[in-house]
């Protein structure tokens, strides 16, 4: 049996599962749901790095990961975690990095199938002309997360 924990984030309400074993998935809902009153001992840890991270404290994930998928996803998503914070690769570089040029659909699935948002930072993947492409969160929150994470910060005009 699973732990499951409910928290807030500046891009909705954040469902995180896990156990002993290791954090499962990590998923942003959207419908609101209530923050969990009691977070269980075994997604503290998460829950305390993931609010780090959105309060720009924090641009590494210390955790004990366990998603599930099968062995080549498995391989793309080990990838995911070395594109460093503020930095984006794209889907073509990905699939070059895994030794198949060829495998941009596939890398592109495996990377929308990732169990472990933010921590596995499928965000950080684009299209290789830059632009933003599909993201199970849906793209406003990709965006905001690339922006939270760039170096660069614009300020608003109006």
């Amino acid at each position: 049996m699973e732990d499951t924990c409910y928290i807030n984030s500046p891009l909705g309400t954040t469902k995180i599962t896990g156990g002993s074993h290791g954090i499962s998935s990590i998923s942003v809902l959207n419908t609101p749901e209530s923050p969990s009153l009691n977070i269980p001992e075994s997604l503290q840890d998460c829950v305390h790095q993931l609010e780090a991270y959105f309060q720009g404290e924090r641009q590494e994930f210390n955790l004990k990961l366990h998603p599930k998928g099968t062995d080549f996803q498995q391989r793309v998503w080990a990838l995911l975690q070395t594109i460093p914070y503020g930095k984006t690769l794209s889907y073509l570089e990905l699939s070059k990095q895994l030794g198949d040029v060829k495998a941009i659909r596939a890398v592109a699935n495996a990377n929308g199938k990732n169990p472990l948002w933010i921590v596995i930072p499928c965000h950080r993947v684009i299209g290789s002309d830059g632009s933003l492409t599909g993201y199970a969160g849906g793209l406003h929150r990709k965006q905001w997360l690339l922006e939270h994470e760039s170096p660069y910060h614009q300020e608003r005009l109006f």
